[in-house]
């Protein structure tokens, strides 16, 4: 029901167009880029064992493309999900010789990719429609790409 004029015009409704739905990723980045971006597939649960393989990864990439870095050790930064802060997830760490760095206590919910990696990353693809999730993959990591290594 409106309220309105008698010789007012009717208000026009819209259509909401659909689009892809969420996808989850994982970005591991230090202060030279990013080092490992993983989508999460759709329907499965991000539990302590898949969370510990990335981070098998992301050493390997660690070794790979910072060889000099990793010999002097890895600070690790990570929010308080309940993956991260699992038994499992805690010794894949220790057993990879990641230090972590404890999450800032004046946000215990927020991460600093939050609030800086994450809302330039939704400003870009805010407003754009895709028809597939390989569509919000490659819009992101375009994105991604082209950001220069001061933005880290």
């Amino acid at each position: 029901m409106e309220w309105r004029h008698s010789g007012s015009p009717r208000s026009k409704e819209f259509r909401v167009q659909n689009s892809a739905g969420k996808v989850i990723a994982s970005i591991f980045s230090d202060q030279d880029g990013i080092l490992l971006t993983d989508y999460f597939p759709k329907g499965q649960t991000i539990n302590a064992e898949y969370y510990s393989s990335l981070l098998v990864q992301l050493k390997d990439i660690l070794k790979e493309k910072r060889h000099g870095k990793v010999t002097r050790g890895v600070l690790f930064l990570h929010d308080n999900a309940p993956t991260h802060q699992a038994l499992a997830t805690q010794k894949k760490l220790a057993h990879l010789g990641f230090q972590c760095v404890a999450h800032p206590p004046y946000s215990p919910d927020l991460a600093p990719s939050d609030y800086h990696l994450f809302s330039g990353l939704e400003k870009q693809l805010k407003g754009r429609h895709f028809s597939s999730d390989a569509e919000v993959i490659a819009a992101a990591k375009t994105w991604l790409d082209g950001q220069p290594s001061e933005f880290f």
